[in-house]
């Protein structure tokens, strides 16, 4: 059989951005099948920004990461051996397959997949991507029909579901994002109601303009300024569901509280942080209704495929460099 090609982790890039040195290319046997595993080999992976966070071993929700141990990461491959009952040869699977060509797993560890034309979106709007776009804005943001939703990095994976999602629900929808060309899709195809480029707008005059103390829900992926900016024009009872910090992955630290928490008092509102895994038994539930939308037209997403098993640490750093343009995937070669 061939060898398999891995990505380590071979650096803590804390307080910096992704370096070259971060990561180190081995070659190495693949492995003989143990009882109750399967050997998958991966197709497509998909990247999101806490990959760096884990790399840092920063915040307690996932396992440390070790130096020397293969880069974490999900992905979706095709079973070439198994040795687990609920899988045979062929079947297309998801789950963390980290970045190598390869990847002996135990069966529990992942989930099949059905092989249509929704297959890649099992890493974006069907798979973690949507579901915490599903559940941060249901479970914590609790949108009522004629709300003011205002979600920053709508553009990205999650916040352009958070969008649709709301839309569905019968809100008003405000993304933040950055450039032209994406704030013009988000009107344009997503269905935003309004976008403001943080990069060329005055984001906190904008949000003035549009929703004047009327933010009946914040959906956060930025935090920062950014965040700052939303609390300052909350509503009463307002909702602040807290699902992401890109801002803060550069400086590799958690930034100091927002100049004006004290908004929340004056609101009566409240703020919640959530990781997705705390829905798994509703997953399923979830996907299937998320489908549904897709299917239906109500839901549209953006993928973002790079090529090339060479190519994975630097798809990585696009995330950081606002390159990507919807889910980022890479499919191997």
């Amino acid at each position: 059989m061939t060898d398999n090609r891995q990505w380590l982790i071979n650096g803590r890039p804390r307080g910096r951005g992704l370096v070259d040195d971060d990561f180190k290319k081995v070659v190495t046997p693949v492995p003989e099948v143990a009882e109750g595993h399967v050997l998958v080999k991966n197709e497509v992976l998909g990247f999101d920004p806490a990959l760096k966070g884990w790399m840092e071993n920063i915040g307690g929700y996932v396992a440390p990461t070790e130096i020397g141990e293969v880069m974490r990461g999900s992905g979706i491959g095709e079973v070439i051996e198994s040795r687990h009952p609920d899988f045979a040869k062929g079947d297309k699977v998801m789950g963390m397959l980290r970045w190598q060509d390869y990847a002996h797993i135990d069966g529990r560890e992942i989930q099949k997949i059905e092989n249509d034309d929704l297959l890649t979106a099992n890493l974006g709007a069907l798979g973690t991507t949507g579901l915490t776009a599903y559940f941060g804005l249901l479970k914590h943001g609790r949108p009522q029909p004629g709300d003011t939703v205002v979600v920053s990095g709508a553009a990205g994976a999650t916040g352009s579901m958070v969008g649709q999602i709301a839309r569905i629900a019968g809100c008003r929808t405000i993304g933040i994002a950055g450039g032209e060309e994406k704030c013009a899709w988000l009107t344009g195809d997503v269905g935003y109601d309004h976008a403001i480029d943080y990069k060329n707008d005055d984001v906190r005059a904008k949000l003035k303009e549009l929703c004047n103390q009327s933010i009946n829900v914040f959906y956060d992926n930025v935090g920062g300024k950014i965040l700052n900016d939303a609390l300052a024009h909350i509503a009463m009872n307002a909702r602040v569901a807290i699902c992401g910090g890109i801002s803060r992955y550069e400086t590799g630290n958690l930034p100091a509280g927002p100049e004006n928490y004290f908004n929340l008092i004056f609101k009566r509102a409240s703020m919640s942080g959530f990781i997705v895994s705390d829905y798994a038994s509703e997953f399923p539930a979830a996907r299937e209704r998320i489908r549904q939308w897709i299917k239906e037209g109500k839901i549209t997403y953006k993928e973002d495929i790079q090529e090339g098993f060479d190519n994975i640490p630097e798809t990585l750093k696009r995330l950081f460099a606002g390159q990507n343009f919807g889910k980022q995937m890479l499919r191997l070669d």
